[in-house]
């Protein structure tokens, strides 16, 4: 489905990406994790297209995608600010990519209805993005993406601005939508556990160098992931709980 091969970029003397390869079926969630700076957002800008790579080429379905403008890439791309038109109501943020392709009024409302119900926003349809908490407008965001059917999903940090509950919700969420729609996903996060949640392959970048984990053991066993400093942080935590004294 996706096929990126060999990206290369850089910022004066800065390289940010250095020979950036991978491949993604249908269907797919690539988690890519890696501290502030690594390069992350940059990948998905470039594969967005919203920035031109200095060297190498991206393909979907074997389609080379770096002469095809942005709006015509079925890429979409959701960040951790939801983004939603302020002077719509919740219905009309979610109807806005179909009202624009001028599909019937029938159609529309159709559609409409029954993503919203499946979000949880049935209830919400008639309220102004102002009066949603900060899960709820996530949910207008994807809902706003789904509904156009895009190829690709480019999620940067999507749930990092929520707190502890409602993120938690949200992965939930995004891994009962991933399955329900087949969407094919690059989620970048620095949350280990977030990735451990939502991925179907992972992956680390450093110093421009994309590595692919072939097996979730890979992942939690190499020391550029993270992972292994993480579980052992709370297995400390675990064993100091269980020599609490106890009350």
């Amino acid at each position: 489905m996706i096929a990126v091969m060999d990206f290369q970029k850089k910022y004066g003397n800065e390289i940010v990406l250095d020979g950036v390869n991978f491949v993604l079926e249908k269907g797919k969630t690539l988690c890519v994790t890696g501290a502030s700076g690594s390069g992350k957002s940059t990948l998905l800008r470039l594969l967005a297209g919203w920035e031109s790579p200095d060297a190498g080429d991206f393909r979907i379905a074997g389609k080379s995608m770096l002469h095809i403008p942005p709006s015509q890439r079925k890429v979409v791309y959701l960040s951790q600010e939801p983004l939603l038109f302020p002077h719509l109501s919740v219905a009309k943020n979610l109807s806005y990519g179909l009202e624009i392709r001028r599909l019937p009024g029938k159609v529309v409302r159709e559609r409409v209805g029954e993503l919203a119900q499946r979000l949880g926003l049935d209830t919400q349809l008639h309220k102004m993005p102002d009066q949603l908490s900060g899960g709820q407008k996530q949910r207008v965001s994807f809902g706003r993406s789904l509904i156009i059917e895009p190829e690709i999903f480019l999620l940067d940090e999507p749930f990092a601005s929520l707190d502890h509950q409602t993120r938690e919700e949200m992965q939930v969420l995004f891994g009962e939508l991933r399955l329900t729609f087949s969407m094919t996903t690059i989620f970048v996060t620095h949350d280990i556990k977030e990735a451990l949640m939502t991925a179907d392959q992972l992956a680390t970048l450093k110093g421009g160098k994309l590595t692919v984990f072939d097996q979730v053991q890979d992942f939690l066993a190499s020391p550029e992931s993270g992972a292994r400093k993480e579980l052992d942080f709370w297995t400390r935590i675990q064993q100091l709980q269980q020599h609490e004294p106890q009350q």
